[in-house]
């Protein structure tokens, strides 16, 4: 399946922020809103159950950010950073078009 132009300048912001960005987690970081631009742009909820299919035909039951490679929470916490976001707090349950399966 081919890549878009703008997925993979998306990812690749995604992966230069992690260098650039503590990979610690902080309990005083932001809580990522569904109604922040970068959020609306790549399609991040909260609940993976309310993904728009239609809008986001990859996406897979199944997928969380929980199971994403990008996902830097503890394993068993409800929430954690992402570096897609800047560090800001993903709900482990959510999920968005930056999705990559954890290996």
């Amino acid at each position: 399946m081919p890549i878009s132009r703008r997925r993979f300048m998306i990812f690749a912001a995604s992966v230069a922020s992690t260098t650039a960005l503590s990979t610690e987690s902080r309990a005083d970081a932001p809580v990522l809103a569904e109604n922040d631009p970068t959020a609306q742009a790549l399609g991040y909820k909260t609940d993976a159950a309310k993904v728009d299919k239609t809008r986001f035909p990859h996406y897979q039951t199944g997928q969380t950010c929980a199971n994403c490679q990008l996902y830097q929470g503890k394993p068993g916490s409800a929430m954690g950073p992402c570096p897609t976001y800047g560090g800001k707090l993903v709900d482990a349950k959510g999920w968005c078009n930056a999705y990559v399966k954890k290996t």
